[in-house]
């Protein structure tokens, strides 16, 4: 797949993934992808494979969220392997507090499937919605 195909291949992730339909986010990732989180938060760190990914960090999330986590996709940026997307995210933790964090991802694509994120974030308002 080439740099437009790669970009396209997020751009509808995320598209379904806006539907309820995170199966699309599941599917497109490969088993063992590396899912790092920068920074010293909460969810910070790497995530070893798609399994750990669902369990250690969506499920974790997931468990402090009213509901589900709308991405927004607003830039898409490829060049061969990778797609880097800025985006801006929105939902309510279950405490009450808005998260409504803006992020910067880069995808590493190989033959259609993510094998690498590295997700870029407030840091600072993970640890002032869902604590340290």
């Amino acid at each position: 797949m080439g740099a437009a195909e790669n970009k396209e291949l997020i751009r509808n992730m995320f598209a379904e993934l806006s539907k309820g339909n995170p199966e699309a986010y599941i599917n497109t990732v490969a088993d063992d992808v590396q899912y790092r989180i920068i920074g010293t938060g909460k969810y910070s760190g790497l995530y070893n494979g798609k399994q750990d990914m669902i369990a250690r960090l969506f499920g974790r999330l997931g468990a402090q969220l009213e509901g589900q986590i709308e991405i927004t996709p607003l830039n898409l940026i490829a060049d061969g392997e990778y797609v880097a997307m800025q985006a801006t995210g929105k939902a309510m933790s279950k405490n009450g507090v808005a998260y409504n964090n803006t992020y910067c991802h880069v995808f590493r694509i190989v033959g259609g499937k993510i094998k690498e994120i590295t997700e870029y974030l407030d840091t600072e308002l993970v640890t002032r919605c869902f604590g340290k």
